[in-house]
């Protein structure tokens, strides 16, 4: 057995068991890092490749070789600036600004939030990693994400079981999620359910006009009407890509500020002051409630709209 080799023997409560859904079980890899060890002959049942989906019988002997992954590039930033709300030895919460982008990618090699996390020391760095997650070393932690021009509350995993914990969570739809926005025009309280894909003509965007795609339902109340303007509350029942940016522009009434889907047409002059003082979208994920990857505990935090957010409102109130 080389040095980087498991053997599974598979007991009798897995018989029957998918093979990448027991191997990802019996060692805490996600099934998409699976997939590709599977598909690259490094997992094996009694000596011979088998498909993802292949089931298992009592006794088969599983071998895994565990698969190099690719390398993140971030590096250490102490500087970057961030509130941490809350951390323990699985998750750490933060509060992300408006204008901090959550992780390097093209047009962003350093300080994303991801550099300030290694900074602070918040999880490892890659060399010190013994998960063989592609995602994990790709995107250390990150299991969603706000987009740049969003404030509010993410939560990071610091360990790859919390990552697939907190990840299940997202896909199951069981996280809490709460945002402020402030729309422009007239917006009714109510609920839109609908699809949600890629445009067809600008792959930036997302659109609910499509004749396939997935299930998108943001439930939307109105808090607060000013002239060309409604503050909003957003609660995501799923969470789409621009799930909430879309919702509302393709209700004609974008969000303020939406540099993507916003209208250049302001509706009124104070509207149109307001969008140039915040410089970014008017959106913040206000709450976030979650269980806790390793005790089960539900965890919920809250942090206020920030304060270019509240003089935007402020200058509305004012007309």
């Amino acid at each position: 057995m080389s040095p980087r080799e498991t053997v599974l023997v598979v007991p009798r409560e897995d018989r029957g068991a998918r093979l990448d859904r027991f191997v990802a079980r019996a060692l805490g890899v996600s099934r998409t890092e699976l997939k590709r060890w599977i598909e690259g002959g490094y997992v094996t049942v009694e000596g011979a490749a088998r498909a993802p989906s292949a089931r298992l019988r009592e006794g088969d002997r599983v071998a895994v070789i565990a698969s190099p992954s690719r390398m993140s590039e971030a590096f250490p930033e102490p500087n970057v600036v961030f509130e941490v709300l809350h951390v323990d030895d699985e998750v750490v919460v933060v509060m992300k600004p408006a204008g901090l982008v959550v992780h390097p990618g093209h047009g962003h090699k350093s300080g994303t939030l991801v550099n300030g996390l290694l900074g602070l020391g918040l999880f490892r760095a890659n060399e010190d990693v013994a998960s063989d997650d592609v995602d994990w070393h790709l995107r250390p932690g990150i299991v969603h994400r706000l987009d740049k021009g969003t404030s509010g509350v993410m939560v990071v995993a610091r360990t790859p079981h919390a990552r697939e914990t907190l990840k299940a969570q997202f896909q199951s739809h069981s996280i809490e999620r709460s945002y402020e926005a402030i729309a422009v025009g007239r917006v009714q309280s109510g609920t839109f359910a609908t699809l949600h894909g890629r445009h067809p003509h600008d792959r930036l965007r997302f659109t609910t006009r499509v004749s396939k795609g997935k299930r998108a339902v943001t439930h939307v109340r109105a808090i607060e009407l000013f002239d060309g303007a409604t503050h909003v509350e957003c609660t995501l029942e799923t969470g789409r890509t621009h799930q909430i940016r879309v919702h509302l522009a393709e209700n004609a009434t974008p969000v303020l500020g939406d540099p993507l889907y916003g209208s250049a047409t302001p509706s009124t002059a104070a509207v149109d002051r307001a969008a140039k003082h915040l410089g970014h979208q008017a959106l913040h994920a206000r709450v976030l409630g979650f269980s806790h990857p390793r005790t089960g505990q539900r965890l919920r935090f809250e942090a206020p709209a920030p304060a270019d957010f509240v003089e935007a409102l402020l200058a509305l109130r004012r007309g």
